[in-house]
């Protein structure tokens, strides 16, 4: 395998903006950079590859040369297009970054994309030629765009002076359906000279070739007919089952476009019931609560209008009534009378006490420091006496008011 530290100069000019590549110019050369890049680092583990820009407000270097995929492939994105191609300067700057290199036993290969039209004369490329090849610096050239008058002489002048034993090549790319990264897989800049082809160059041309050559998912069943016998039979299994999913999507759609008119009706007649059972649910309430209001108005008038003789009247008959049904009853009903005699008794008996003076009159002398002539105690005897007489009066009324009864 060879040992190498490559230096690609992309081509970032205005021109890269034509769409007679697919899609773009300058999407088409990234595409095959990041090809070059990919094929160069897997071919050797210790290649390294850098990047630069040959237009803009000039050369710029956007990563040395290095091993990691990664960061080259990084450096892609974002780049701005403007300016005119400076073809010279950005060889000799792809120079200078290989003069550089950390490894000097890596060989020196400078890569070119050149896509718009070159302002230098033959003379001065030639010039730069034999430079390159005084330092051991191999170049390829990928020609594609414009396609000026003198452009391929000056490219081809280029080459024939810095090429030694057949260590640099050019390649030429027509505008047309082909992509710019699927031709230069076949080309020696991809695949490297002789023992340098690595197998990711080989795997990725075979892969290219298939696709080309119209087999069915890019594999040539004389070479792998298990593999393409899996990849049929994956692929018709997936028709199948989109198939089926198809069917039953549209089946669906029918049931659903037929049933819609059936619910919608059964739906209408069930809120109509609904709405009908709630109504008369709502009138059955409203009666309910007018019977029951108007039976306790009439409760309420038939109590107020009740005759307060006869209400005692039932009163005294349902008393006897329950006197004679139960005998403690009628027992606790005559001690109860008793007491309200006796009581009577004793108030009729306090009275008289009270009515005779000369007596209350003793007691008050026998009582020390008390005066029966006090005024004061005059008047109260005075008063006693009046109530006495008052309290007499009535019960001398009521007694014929019970025996009336």
């Amino acid at each position: 395998m060879v040992l190498e530290a490559t230096m690609i100069c992309i081509d970032n000019s205005e021109w890269m903006r034509n769409g007679d590549y697919s899609p773009s110019r300058f999407q088409a050369q990234a595409d095959a950079v990041n090809l070059i890049c990919g094929a160069k680092t897997q071919s050797n583990p210790e290649n390294t590859v850098g990047v630069l820009t040959m237009a803009g407000k000039g050369v710029r270097v956007l990563v040395t040369p290095t091993s990691d995929l990664g960061k080259i492939l990084a450096c892609m994105h974002g780049l701005d297009i403007g300016g005119e191609m400076n073809l010279a300067a950005g060889i000799q700057v792809a120079q200078l970054a290989l003069k550089h290199r950390q490894n000097k036993n890596q060989q020196q290969r400078i890569i070119v994309f050149v896509g718009s039209p070159i302002k230098h004369d033959k003379k001065s490329l030639e010039l730069i030629g034999r430079k390159l090849k005084k330092n051991s610096v191999a170049l390829d050239i990928v020609n594609f765009g414009e396609e000026d008058d003198g452009k391929t002489e000056k490219l081809e002048a280029l080459l024939n002076a810095v090429n030694n034993n057949d260590s640099s090549h050019i390649v030429h790319v027509p505008p047309g359906p082909n992509v710019l990264s699927d031709v230069l897989i076949s080309t020696p800049i991809f695949t490297g000279d002789g023992e340098g082809a690595s197998s990711f160059a080989a795997a990725t041309a075979a892969a290219a070739a298939g696709a080309a050559s119209g087999y069915d998912f890019g594999v040539d069943p004389n070479l792998d007919p298990e593999l393409a016998l899996a990849l049929r039979v994956s692929m018709e299994e997936e028709r199948a089952r989109q198939e089926a999913a198809a069917k039953k999507a549209a089946e669906e759609t029918s049931k659903q476009e037929k049933g819609g008119e059936q619910p919608s009706s059964s739906q209408d007649a069930t809120m109509t019931e609904r709405a009908t059972a709630a109504t008369s649910e709502a009138e059955n309430k409203a009666t309910d609560i007018t019977d029951d209001e108007n039976a306790l108005l009439q409760q309420a008038l038939a109590m107020s209008m009740d005759d307060p003789a006869s209400s005692h009247d039932a009163r005294d008959t349902d008393m006897s009534d329950a006197v004679s049904d139960d005998p403690e009853l009628a027992l606790a009903l005559q001690l109860s009378v008793q007491d309200s005699a006796k009581d009577s008794s004793n108030q009729t008996d306090m009275s008289k006490l009270l009515a005779d003076q000369s007596f209350v009159s003793s007691i008050l002398a026998s009582l020390p420091g008390v005066d029966p002539n006090d005024p004061s105690v005059k008047d109260l005897l005075a008063s006693m006496q009046s109530q006495s007489e008052t309290d007499k009066k009535k019960n001398e009324e009521k007694e014929p008011e019970e025996k009336d009864k």
